[in-house]
């Protein structure tokens, strides 16, 4: 029997589930952590149906933890359990020294703490925060005019090296 490769067993092991296009628009990235989330259980059948909304999530440092606001997981359809709230907060799980280097860092003037992906990974339901600052008109224009000179050269070496 053959030996699974370390990326075949990376893909067994991960289940992207939805991301945040926006948020890498928006903000400028600084760092990224890697927090699980803590769910119901209709709410993780949700999930795996991959019926989940996070353009609008964001994360809040707060006394008893790290919390995640606007992020819309879907009724489940077949839940006999009490009805969820779809956009409720939920609590993210961090490790303490990961809490206050977050809100160490987040005290600072115009830094968020975005929702970027939400995944599965072994199993467990996890979210990718990343610690972004705001970007201003004048960098998101910037952004986009550096990505079409990168593609417009993309383009003309590729024609010039085709044959």
């Amino acid at each position: 029997m053959k030996k699974a490769k370390k990326s075949d067993e990376k893909d067994k092991n991960f289940e992207q589930i939805a991301t945040n296009r926006k948020a890498r628009h928006d903000y400028l990235i600084e760092d990224t952590i890697e927090a699980g989330l803590a769910l119901e259980g209709p709410e993780v059948k949700s999930l795996r149906l991959k019926h989940c909304v996070i353009t609008s999530a964001f994360a809040r440092v707060e006394p008893r933890g790290v919390y995640l606001y606007g992020m819309q997981i879907s009724p489940y359809a077949f839940n006999t359990l009490t009805q969820l709230d779809p956009v409720r907060t939920r609590k993210l799980l961090l490790k303490k020294t990961e809490i206050r280097r977050l809100s160490r860092a987040v005290e600072i003037k115009g830094m968020a703490l975005v929702a970027l992906e939400v995944y599965f990974k072994r199993g467990w339901a996890k979210v990718l925060i990343g610690l972004g600052r705001g970007k201003k008109a004048a960098d998101k224009k910037e952004t986009i005019k550096k990505r079409d000179i990168d593609r417009e050269m993309r383009r003309d070496f590729k024609e010039k090296y085709k044959g």
